[in-house]
């Protein structure tokens, strides 16, 4: 029984003749993710910024104007709070207290003594459901802040050495750079939509290095092993085979991990939705760049065939109609 196909395999788009778009397109991807982390910056969570969060249900659904405006009048510095998931779900941040830890116990307590006189039952008792109170201090945020960014840094660079030892180091600066875009580009989304910016979204930048990476390797070895194969066709002509044969395979890769993501958006609840967001837009930018940043800035260089292995079971191209078609099907 035959399987289906969604892609067909004769699929021919011309990827390269549309590299100049994509550059465009990159372009602003760039430039405007990094005008926003300029200019909005990134809205750090607990883990970055230090602080308290104190996350609660409350019985009925609370006039936020209200009790933001009471919070505030606590004298405890500016106090944020948003709804996490239902109308009555709160996550309330307390910002760091000057004067050490004993202020921050005591401004918490303050917040819980206000919380607990609002929300009350028939005997006076507190109705209010507090599910998780989080306290990092100054020193531990900035710590994960340069932690966070080593690793992002470290994993690039690994991805260049593993690269460049696999195949030829021009391979290794397209992959890097392909994946430095998807990078940016998920970080000017954050900055956009002021989403959370957490340890759990520096987890997902990094599982969406290595997601793309994978991609665009698969298409670096048929790049590789058509240059081998077909040694009078011309490059650009050579790149748009050897992205087409992977087409089928990157496209339902990517997909099938989106229905499960979208599944786990919909139904996972707030604690992971920041993280699963990070990872759907990760891979809809990791599946663009893989073909059509990672090969079109592969074709800037200049790629030469003799650096190549060459591997005795492909006969030489002669350039005929004939043997290109076969590359094709390849």
């Amino acid at each position: 029984m035959r399987g289906l196909q969604i892609i067909p395999d004769d699929i021919n788009i011309n990827v390269m003749g549309l590299r100049y778009v994509a550059y465009v397109i990159s372009a602003i991807i760039i430039i405007g993710s990094l005008a926003l982390l300029g200019t909005r910056g990134l809205n750090f969570g607990i883990d970055f910024s230090g602080g308290t969060v104190i996350e609660i249900k409350t019985p009925e659904v609370p006039d936020l104007t209200v009790l933001r405006r009471d919070l505030n009048a606590l004298g405890v510095g500016g106090i944020s709070i948003q709804e996490f998931g239902a109308p009555d779900d709160l996550l309330i941040r307390l910002p760091q207290q000057a004067a050490g830890p004993e202020a921050e116990k005591e401004a918490i307590q303050k917040v819980r003594d206000y919380l607990d006189s609002s929300f009350t039952g028939e005997g006076n008792e507190s109705l209010v459901d507090y599910r998780r109170t989080e306290y990092v201090g100054p020193q531990v945020g900035e710590e994960l802040q340069t932690q966070g960014m080593y690793a992002v840094l470290f994993s690039l660079l690994g991805i260049l050495g593993y690269i460049w030892v696999r195949f030829e180091w021009q391979f290794g600066v397209a992959a890097v750079l392909a994946l430095a875009h998807d990078a940016i580009a998920t970080l000017g989304l954050f900055a956009l939509t002021q989403m959370e910016f957490n340890l759990s979204t520096v987890a997902a930048v990094l599982m969406i290095a290595g997601y793309s990476i994978n991609d665009t390797v698969i298409i670096f070895d048929r790049i590789r092993e058509t240059l081998r194969k077909y040694k009078k066709m011309p490059l650009i002509e050579l790149f748009n085979v050897s992205v087409n044969n992977t087409l089928g395979r990157t496209i339902m890769t990517s997909f099938t991990t989106l229905l499960a993501l979208i599944a786990l958006y919909v139904f996972g609840g707030e604690v992971i939705r920041g993280f699963v967001y990070a990872l759907i837009f990760g891979i809809v930018i990791g599946t663009y760049s893989s073909i059509f940043v990672a090969a079109p800035i592969l074709s800037l260089f200049n790629i030469r065939r003799d650096v190549l292995k060459v591997n005795d079971k492909y006969p030489e191209d002669n350039g005929d109609d004939e043997s290109e078609t076969d590359g094709q099907k390849a």
